[in-house]
């Protein structure tokens, strides 16, 4: 049989969007609901079908994302997560999804767009739980999400990016508890921001703590990947309800 009379499996290519950011000391993903079925008025992440064969994977991202939630794509970076086809986890046929994540301070509310009935920010761990139902296999690439920033923290300077210009040692760690889900011992983590070198730096001021005993101020550091890494503990109490 020749290549021209083989029969080749129709397989449609979707892109999945992770984007998580800090609320109220808490790490939240971007969910829409579905205006459409399969799942419609179901929790899931924003995406979609790639618009034409010509269609760059990335641009298709960008484009989801700023149809279905209206965010400005210019300030996001997306870095690609993974690539999800198990047979089965579309209705509709074979889908592969290529997933992409993203993790940036302060972003604003999200404002549905034309295929999407509703966006919002919602707190990952009633994602991660379970306790908010997603649809198709959504929850395991908002897990891969949240594995791969909790990473990103332990390597990078990234977590400096939710705090101010200036903050104390309690609101960076602070920062690490909401997106790793554990709750830190105070002067380990202290030590370890120290050992880091090039991580944070002192501006020599202070300001009232709630104690009412001043706090010392600090501003991001030159150096963009630490070493040593700011490795998680083993073993932790989990914080907040967000599953380790």
């Amino acid at each position: 049989m020749t290549d021209d009379q083989r029969v080749h499996p129709v397989v449609m290519l979707a892109v999945d969007l992770v984007i998580l950011t800090l609320r109220e000391s808490r790490l939240h993903v971007l969910l829409v609901e579905r205006g459409h079925h399969p799942h419609k008025g179901a929790l899931a992440l924003p995406g979609g079908f790639l618009r034409h064969a010509e269609e760059d994977i990335t641009a298709a991202a960008h484009r989801e994302l700023s149809e279905e939630a209206d965010l400005d794509v210019e300030t996001l970076r997306l870095e690609q997560l993974g690539v999800y086809g198990d047979p089965g986890r579309d209705p509709r046929g074979r889908v592969v999804s290529v997933a992409y994540l993203a993790i940036a301070p302060r972003l604003p509310e999200p404002t549905a767009g034309t295929d999407a009935a509703d966006a919002s920010w919602q707190r990952a761990d009633q994602a991660l739980s379970g306790e908010l139902e997603l649809a198709f296999d959504h929850r395991r690439i908002v897990t891969d999400g949240v594995d791969r920033a909790r990473a990103k923290l332990e390597h990078s300077a990234l977590a400096t990016a939710f705090c101010g210009p200036t903050f104390t040692i309690t609101e960076l760690q602070e920062v690490y508890e909401a997106v790793w889900g554990l709750s830190l011992d105070p002067r380990n983590f202290y030590r370890k921001v120290q050992k880091t070198d090039g991580f944070i730096v002192p501006v020599g001021a202070a300001r009232k703590s709630a104690t009412g005993r001043p706090a010392r101020l600090f501003k991001a550091g030159p150096r963009e990947v630490l070493y040593p890494p700011m490795v998680r503990p083993a073993e932790s109490s989990s914080v907040k309800g967000m599953p380790q």
